[in-house]
Protein backbone atom coordinates (compact mmCIF):
# COMPACT_ATOMS: atom_id res chain seq x y z
CA UNK A 1 0.00 0.00 0.00
CA UNK A 2 1.24 3.48 -0.86
CA UNK A 3 2.28 5.54 2.17
CA UNK A 4 2.79 9.18 3.05
CA UNK A 5 5.92 11.07 2.11
CA UNK A 6 6.46 14.04 4.44
CA UNK A 7 8.07 16.03 1.59
CA UNK A 8 4.59 16.83 0.26
CA UNK A 9 2.36 19.46 1.87
CA UNK A 10 -0.95 18.50 3.43
CA UNK A 11 -2.80 20.16 0.53
CA UNK A 12 -0.81 18.18 -2.02
CA UNK A 13 -1.37 14.94 -0.12
CA UNK A 14 -5.11 15.64 -0.01
CA UNK A 15 -5.16 16.03 -3.79
CA UNK A 16 -3.30 12.72 -4.20
CA UNK A 17 -5.76 11.04 -1.82
CA UNK A 18 -8.69 12.41 -3.84
CA UNK A 19 -7.35 11.04 -7.13
CA UNK A 20 -6.63 7.66 -5.56
CA UNK A 21 -10.18 7.63 -4.17
CA UNK A 22 -11.57 8.34 -7.65
CA UNK A 23 -9.56 5.42 -9.06
CA UNK A 24 -10.82 3.07 -6.33
CA UNK A 25 -14.42 4.16 -6.85
CA UNK A 26 -14.30 3.49 -10.61
CA UNK A 27 -12.72 0.06 -9.99
CA UNK A 28 -15.73 -1.01 -7.93
CA UNK A 29 -17.94 -0.47 -10.98
CA UNK A 30 -15.78 -1.96 -13.72
CA UNK A 31 -14.71 -5.49 -12.82
CA UNK A 32 -11.56 -6.83 -14.46
CA UNK A 33 -10.51 -3.39 -15.73
CA UNK A 34 -8.07 -2.44 -12.96
CA UNK A 35 -5.09 -2.07 -15.29
CA UNK A 36 -6.99 0.36 -17.54
CA UNK A 37 -8.32 2.39 -14.61
CA UNK A 38 -4.89 2.61 -12.97
CA UNK A 39 -3.45 3.81 -16.27
CA UNK A 40 -6.20 6.42 -16.53
CA UNK A 41 -5.06 7.75 -13.14
CA UNK A 42 -1.40 7.66 -14.18
CA UNK A 43 -2.05 9.50 -17.46
CA UNK A 44 -4.31 12.05 -15.76
CA UNK A 45 -1.65 12.94 -13.19
CA UNK A 46 1.05 12.88 -15.87
CA UNK A 47 -1.05 14.83 -18.43
CA UNK A 48 -0.40 12.26 -21.12
CA UNK A 49 -2.68 10.67 -23.70
CA UNK A 50 -4.18 7.18 -23.36
CA UNK A 51 -5.26 4.86 -26.19
CA UNK A 52 -7.84 2.11 -25.65
CA UNK A 53 -8.02 -0.79 -28.10
CA UNK A 54 -11.03 -3.08 -28.04
CA UNK A 55 -14.29 -4.16 -29.67
CA UNK A 56 -17.63 -2.48 -28.93
CA UNK A 57 -19.20 -3.38 -25.61
CA UNK A 58 -15.99 -3.59 -23.56
CA UNK A 59 -16.72 -0.46 -21.47
CA UNK A 60 -14.22 1.87 -23.14
CA UNK A 61 -16.51 4.89 -23.27
CA UNK A 62 -18.24 3.97 -19.98
CA UNK A 63 -14.94 4.14 -18.08
CA UNK A 64 -14.14 7.54 -19.56
CA UNK A 65 -17.64 8.78 -18.67
CA UNK A 66 -17.14 7.52 -15.11
CA UNK A 67 -13.85 9.41 -14.83
CA UNK A 68 -15.50 12.53 -16.24
CA UNK A 69 -18.22 12.40 -13.58
CA UNK A 70 -15.54 12.48 -10.89
CA UNK A 71 -13.70 15.50 -12.31
CA UNK A 72 -14.90 19.08 -12.25
CA UNK A 73 -15.44 20.46 -15.75
CA UNK A 74 -16.86 19.47 -19.11
CA UNK A 75 -16.17 16.21 -20.92
CA UNK A 76 -16.15 16.30 -24.71
CA UNK A 77 -16.87 13.04 -26.54
CA UNK A 78 -17.10 12.46 -30.26
CA UNK A 79 -17.35 9.42 -32.53
CA UNK A 80 -15.09 10.07 -35.50
CA UNK A 81 -15.98 8.93 -39.02
CA UNK A 82 -14.21 9.29 -42.35
CA UNK A 83 -16.40 12.32 -43.01
CA UNK A 84 -15.95 14.19 -39.70
CA UNK A 85 -15.31 17.90 -40.30
CA UNK A 86 -13.33 20.33 -38.10
CA UNK A 87 -16.54 22.19 -37.15
CA UNK A 88 -17.88 19.05 -35.47
CA UNK A 89 -14.93 18.97 -33.06
CA UNK A 90 -13.87 22.57 -32.64
CA UNK A 91 -17.10 24.46 -33.33
CA UNK A 92 -18.36 26.64 -36.21
CA UNK A 93 -17.13 30.09 -37.09
CA UNK A 94 -18.89 32.84 -35.13
CA UNK A 95 -21.33 34.39 -37.65
CA UNK A 96 -21.41 37.74 -35.86
CA UNK A 97 -17.64 38.07 -35.95
CA UNK A 98 -17.54 36.78 -39.53
CA UNK A 99 -19.75 39.67 -40.61
CA UNK A 100 -17.13 41.99 -39.12
CA UNK A 101 -14.40 40.26 -41.11
CA UNK A 102 -12.96 38.19 -38.24
CA UNK A 103 -12.58 34.40 -38.45
CA UNK A 104 -13.31 33.41 -34.83
CA UNK A 105 -14.52 29.99 -33.76
CA UNK A 106 -17.51 29.59 -31.45
CA UNK A 107 -16.10 26.84 -29.20
CA UNK A 108 -18.88 26.76 -26.61
CA UNK A 109 -19.47 23.13 -25.56
CA UNK A 110 -16.83 21.88 -27.98
CA UNK A 111 -13.39 20.24 -27.69
CA UNK A 112 -11.38 23.46 -27.04
CA UNK A 113 -13.28 24.07 -23.76
CA UNK A 114 -13.28 20.53 -22.34
CA UNK A 115 -11.32 19.26 -19.35
CA UNK A 116 -11.52 15.63 -20.48
CA UNK A 117 -11.55 14.70 -24.18
CA UNK A 118 -12.65 11.30 -25.51
CA UNK A 119 -12.26 10.59 -29.24
CA UNK A 120 -13.96 7.31 -30.09
CA UNK A 121 -12.91 5.46 -33.27
CA UNK A 122 -9.95 7.81 -33.34
CA UNK A 123 -8.31 6.07 -36.31
CA UNK A 124 -11.18 7.07 -38.59
CA UNK A 125 -9.69 10.57 -38.59
CA UNK A 126 -9.37 12.09 -42.06
CA UNK A 127 -6.83 14.49 -43.49
CA UNK A 128 -9.14 17.47 -42.90
CA UNK A 129 -8.79 17.20 -39.12
CA UNK A 130 -5.52 15.28 -38.82
CA UNK A 131 -3.21 18.28 -38.48
CA UNK A 132 -5.53 19.99 -36.00
CA UNK A 133 -5.67 16.85 -33.85
CA UNK A 134 -1.89 16.48 -33.90
CA UNK A 135 -1.57 20.03 -32.56
CA UNK A 136 -4.11 19.27 -29.84
CA UNK A 137 -2.37 16.04 -28.83
CA UNK A 138 1.18 17.38 -29.02
CA UNK A 139 0.95 20.83 -27.55
CA UNK A 140 -2.55 21.12 -26.03
CA UNK A 141 -3.10 24.05 -28.40
CA UNK A 142 -6.06 24.89 -30.67
CA UNK A 143 -4.99 26.64 -33.86
CA UNK A 144 -7.26 27.68 -36.70
CA UNK A 145 -6.14 30.33 -39.16
CA UNK A 146 -4.77 33.22 -37.11
CA UNK A 147 -6.59 31.97 -34.01
CA UNK A 148 -4.42 30.23 -31.40
CA UNK A 149 -5.36 29.38 -27.84
CA UNK A 150 -4.12 26.97 -25.13
CA UNK A 151 -6.47 24.12 -24.22
CA UNK A 152 -7.59 23.41 -20.64
CA UNK A 153 -7.65 19.64 -21.35
CA UNK A 154 -6.31 17.58 -18.45
CA UNK A 155 -6.21 14.33 -20.44
CA UNK A 156 -7.11 13.02 -23.89
CA UNK A 157 -8.33 9.47 -24.42
CA UNK A 158 -8.59 7.87 -27.85
CA UNK A 159 -10.25 4.55 -28.64
CA UNK A 160 -10.53 2.21 -31.60
CA UNK A 161 -11.39 -1.39 -32.39
CA UNK A 162 -8.36 -1.70 -34.65
CA UNK A 163 -4.77 -0.50 -34.94
CA UNK A 164 -3.61 1.98 -37.63
CA UNK A 165 -3.23 0.50 -41.08
CA UNK A 166 -2.48 3.66 -43.04
CA UNK A 167 0.85 5.44 -42.76
CA UNK A 168 -0.89 8.80 -42.34
CA UNK A 169 -2.55 7.58 -39.12
CA UNK A 170 0.66 6.29 -37.58
CA UNK A 171 1.66 9.81 -36.50
CA UNK A 172 -1.71 10.20 -34.76
CA UNK A 173 -1.37 6.84 -32.99
CA UNK A 174 2.19 7.71 -31.94
CA UNK A 175 0.90 10.70 -29.94
CA UNK A 176 -0.71 8.28 -27.47
CA UNK A 177 2.09 7.34 -25.12
CA UNK A 178 0.20 4.52 -23.41
CA UNK A 179 -1.79 1.80 -25.19
CA UNK A 180 -3.96 -0.75 -23.38
CA UNK A 181 -6.41 -3.37 -24.59
CA UNK A 182 -9.98 -3.40 -23.33
CA UNK A 183 -11.28 -6.92 -23.90
CA UNK A 184 -14.21 -8.90 -22.56
CA UNK A 185 -13.41 -9.93 -19.00
CA UNK A 186 -12.46 -13.42 -17.92
CA UNK A 187 -15.65 -15.58 -17.93
CA UNK A 188 -14.86 -16.50 -14.32
CA UNK A 189 -15.73 -12.92 -13.34
CA UNK A 190 -18.94 -12.69 -15.39
CA UNK A 191 -21.20 -12.92 -12.35
CA UNK A 192 -19.36 -10.02 -10.70
CA UNK A 193 -19.58 -8.01 -13.93
CA UNK A 194 -23.33 -8.55 -14.14
CA UNK A 195 -23.80 -7.56 -10.50
CA UNK A 196 -21.66 -4.42 -10.86
CA UNK A 197 -23.49 -3.46 -14.05
CA UNK A 198 -26.87 -3.84 -12.36
CA UNK A 199 -25.72 -1.77 -9.39
CA UNK A 200 -24.56 0.91 -11.84
CA UNK A 201 -28.05 1.00 -13.38
CA UNK A 202 -29.53 1.90 -9.98
CA UNK A 203 -26.61 4.01 -8.77
CA UNK A 204 -26.84 7.77 -8.56
CA UNK A 205 -24.46 9.65 -10.82
CA UNK A 206 -23.26 11.54 -7.78
CA UNK A 207 -20.33 10.07 -5.85
CA UNK A 208 -18.53 11.05 -2.70
CA UNK A 209 -15.22 10.60 -4.56
CA UNK A 210 -14.30 13.58 -6.69
CA UNK A 211 -11.47 15.94 -7.55
CA UNK A 212 -11.43 19.52 -8.82
CA UNK A 213 -9.73 20.45 -12.06
CA UNK A 214 -7.37 22.81 -10.21
CA UNK A 215 -6.34 19.96 -7.92
CA UNK A 216 -5.51 17.78 -10.93
CA UNK A 217 -3.49 20.64 -12.43
CA UNK A 218 -1.60 21.00 -9.16
CA UNK A 219 -0.67 17.29 -9.32
CA UNK A 220 0.43 17.67 -12.93
CA UNK A 221 2.66 20.56 -11.87
CA UNK A 222 4.21 18.36 -9.16
CA UNK A 223 5.42 15.77 -11.69
CA UNK A 224 8.46 17.86 -12.59
CA UNK A 225 9.54 17.92 -8.93
CA UNK A 226 9.72 14.13 -8.59
CA UNK A 227 13.34 12.93 -8.47
CA UNK A 228 14.38 10.36 -11.13
CA UNK A 229 18.13 10.46 -10.44
CA UNK A 230 18.50 7.12 -8.69
CA UNK A 231 16.55 5.13 -11.28
CA UNK A 232 18.07 6.67 -14.42
CA UNK A 233 20.82 4.02 -14.94
CA UNK A 234 18.25 1.20 -14.72
CA UNK A 235 15.85 3.11 -16.98
CA UNK A 236 18.52 3.71 -19.63
CA UNK A 237 19.38 0.02 -19.52
CA UNK A 238 15.69 -0.94 -19.92
CA UNK A 239 15.19 1.37 -22.90
CA UNK A 240 18.29 -0.10 -24.55
CA UNK A 241 17.05 -3.67 -23.98
CA UNK A 242 13.69 -2.81 -25.52
CA UNK A 243 15.37 -1.25 -28.55
CA UNK A 244 17.62 -4.30 -28.94
CA UNK A 245 14.47 -6.48 -28.92
CA UNK A 246 13.09 -4.50 -31.86
CA UNK A 247 10.71 -2.26 -29.88
CA UNK A 248 10.67 1.30 -31.22
CA UNK A 249 11.33 3.63 -28.27
CA UNK A 250 12.19 7.00 -29.76
CA UNK A 251 14.12 9.59 -27.77
CA UNK A 252 10.93 11.67 -27.55
CA UNK A 253 8.93 8.77 -26.11
CA UNK A 254 11.75 7.86 -23.72
CA UNK A 255 11.73 11.41 -22.36
CA UNK A 256 7.92 11.53 -22.00
CA UNK A 257 7.77 8.13 -20.29
CA UNK A 258 9.68 9.65 -17.39
CA UNK A 259 6.53 11.66 -16.61
CA UNK A 260 4.52 8.47 -16.22
CA UNK A 261 7.11 6.88 -13.94
CA UNK A 262 7.04 10.06 -11.88
CA UNK A 263 3.24 9.88 -11.88
CA UNK A 264 3.41 6.33 -10.49
CA UNK A 265 5.66 7.57 -7.68
CA UNK A 266 3.42 10.59 -7.03
CA UNK A 267 0.27 8.48 -6.60
CA UNK A 268 2.23 6.46 -4.02
CA UNK A 269 3.10 9.76 -2.31
CA UNK A 270 6.80 9.30 -3.02
CA UNK A 271 9.09 12.13 -4.09
CA UNK A 272 11.51 9.72 -5.78
CA UNK A 273 10.98 7.29 -8.63
CA UNK A 274 12.08 3.74 -7.92
CA UNK A 275 12.74 0.89 -10.32
CA UNK A 276 9.30 -0.67 -9.83
CA UNK A 277 7.71 2.47 -11.33
CA UNK A 278 8.96 1.31 -14.70
CA UNK A 279 5.89 -1.00 -14.84
CA UNK A 280 4.22 1.66 -17.00
CA UNK A 281 6.49 0.63 -19.89
CA UNK A 282 4.50 -2.61 -20.28
CA UNK A 283 1.96 -0.54 -22.19
CA UNK A 284 4.04 1.07 -24.94
CA UNK A 285 3.42 -1.58 -27.63
CA UNK A 286 2.73 -0.71 -31.25
CA UNK A 287 1.01 -4.02 -32.01
CA UNK A 288 -0.41 -6.90 -29.99
CA UNK A 289 2.44 -9.23 -30.90
CA UNK A 290 4.88 -7.02 -28.97
CA UNK A 291 3.08 -7.29 -25.64
CA UNK A 292 4.68 -10.53 -24.46
CA UNK A 293 8.19 -9.40 -25.43
CA UNK A 294 7.80 -6.03 -23.71
CA UNK A 295 6.18 -7.56 -20.60
CA UNK A 296 8.99 -10.07 -20.11
CA UNK A 297 11.69 -7.37 -20.39
CA UNK A 298 9.87 -4.84 -18.19
CA UNK A 299 8.86 -7.42 -15.56
CA UNK A 300 12.49 -8.47 -15.16
CA UNK A 301 13.47 -4.84 -14.50
CA UNK A 302 10.59 -4.31 -12.06
CA UNK A 303 11.37 -7.50 -10.12
CA UNK A 304 15.01 -6.41 -9.80
CA UNK A 305 13.99 -3.38 -7.76
CA UNK A 306 15.79 -3.72 -4.38
CA UNK A 307 13.11 -1.55 -2.74
CA UNK A 308 10.06 -3.73 -2.10
CA UNK A 309 8.14 -1.26 0.07
CA UNK A 310 5.60 1.26 -1.17
CA UNK A 311 5.44 0.02 -4.76
CA UNK A 312 2.52 0.94 -7.00
CA UNK A 313 -0.08 -1.89 -6.86
CA UNK A 314 0.22 -2.38 -10.62
CA UNK A 315 3.98 -3.04 -10.38
CA UNK A 316 3.47 -6.56 -9.05
CA UNK A 317 0.74 -7.44 -11.55
CA UNK A 318 2.16 -9.43 -14.44
CA UNK A 319 0.10 -9.00 -17.59
CA UNK A 320 1.78 -11.90 -19.40
CA UNK A 321 0.18 -15.35 -19.02
CA UNK A 322 1.91 -18.13 -17.11
CA UNK A 323 2.09 -21.21 -19.42
CA UNK A 324 2.41 -23.61 -16.50
CA UNK A 325 -0.69 -22.25 -14.78
CA UNK A 326 -2.69 -22.39 -18.03
CA UNK A 327 -1.57 -25.99 -18.60
CA UNK A 328 -2.77 -26.98 -15.11
CA UNK A 329 -6.12 -25.32 -15.69
CA UNK A 330 -6.55 -27.02 -19.07
CA UNK A 331 -5.90 -30.39 -17.44
CA UNK A 332 -8.59 -29.73 -14.85
CA UNK A 333 -10.99 -28.54 -17.57
CA UNK A 334 -10.44 -31.77 -19.52
CA UNK A 335 -11.23 -33.81 -16.41
CA UNK A 336 -14.35 -31.72 -15.71
CA UNK A 337 -15.61 -32.11 -19.30
CA UNK A 338 -15.31 -35.93 -19.15
CA UNK A 339 -17.27 -36.29 -15.91
CA UNK A 340 -20.76 -37.70 -16.58
CA UNK A 341 -22.31 -35.45 -13.93
CA UNK A 342 -21.12 -32.24 -15.68
CA UNK A 343 -24.26 -30.28 -16.65
CA UNK A 344 -24.95 -28.50 -19.93
CA UNK A 345 -24.61 -25.12 -18.20
CA UNK A 346 -21.21 -26.11 -16.80
CA UNK A 347 -20.09 -27.27 -20.24
CA UNK A 348 -21.08 -23.89 -21.68
CA UNK A 349 -18.94 -22.16 -19.05
CA UNK A 350 -16.03 -24.46 -19.90
CA UNK A 351 -16.32 -23.51 -23.59
CA UNK A 352 -16.35 -19.80 -22.73
CA UNK A 353 -13.31 -20.26 -20.51
CA UNK A 354 -11.49 -22.20 -23.24
CA UNK A 355 -12.08 -19.39 -25.73
CA UNK A 356 -10.61 -16.94 -23.23
CA UNK A 357 -7.51 -19.10 -22.62
CA UNK A 358 -7.11 -19.58 -26.36
CA UNK A 359 -6.84 -15.81 -26.73
CA UNK A 360 -4.37 -15.58 -23.84
CA UNK A 361 -2.11 -18.07 -25.59
CA UNK A 362 -1.63 -15.56 -28.41
CA UNK A 363 0.47 -13.54 -25.94
CA UNK A 364 3.02 -16.34 -25.70
CA UNK A 365 5.88 -15.79 -28.12
CA UNK A 366 7.97 -18.86 -27.25
CA UNK A 367 6.90 -21.57 -29.79
CA UNK A 368 7.82 -24.43 -27.42
CA UNK A 369 5.62 -23.01 -24.65
CA UNK A 370 2.80 -22.36 -27.11
CA UNK A 371 2.93 -25.96 -28.37
CA UNK A 372 3.02 -27.12 -24.74
CA UNK A 373 -0.42 -25.53 -24.35
CA UNK A 374 -1.85 -26.31 -27.77
CA UNK A 375 -1.92 -30.06 -27.16
CA UNK A 376 -4.41 -30.09 -24.23
CA UNK A 377 -6.28 -27.14 -25.76
CA UNK A 378 -6.78 -28.92 -29.11
CA UNK A 379 -7.74 -32.08 -27.25
CA UNK A 380 -10.50 -30.26 -25.38
CA UNK A 381 -11.74 -28.51 -28.53
CA UNK A 382 -11.95 -31.90 -30.23
CA UNK A 383 -14.06 -33.31 -27.40
CA UNK A 384 -16.34 -30.25 -27.57
CA UNK A 385 -16.87 -30.69 -31.32
CA UNK A 386 -17.56 -34.43 -30.92
CA UNK A 387 -20.27 -33.71 -28.37
CA UNK A 388 -22.18 -31.39 -30.70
Amino acid sequence: MCIRDRAYTDTQLQAIDKLNAVIRDIKTTFIGKDDIIDLMGICLAGRENLFLLGPPGTAKSAMVHALGRHIEGETFEYLLTRFTEPNELFGPFDIRKLREGDLVTNTEGMLPEARLIFLDELLNANSAILNSLLMVLNERVFRRGRETRPLPALMIVGASNHLPEEESLQALFDRFLVRVESANVDPQFLEKVLHAGWVLEKKSKDSTAGIKADEVKSLQALIGQVDLTEVLPAYIDLVQKLRNAGIAVSDRRAVKLQRLMASSALLCKRTKVQQSDMWVLRFIWDNLEQREIIASIVNAAVEADPIKENQHPRASQKSAPDPEEIRKELTLMLEQWEKPETTAAERTLLKDRLRYLDGRCEWIVNPVQRQFLREPMDQLWKKILQSQ
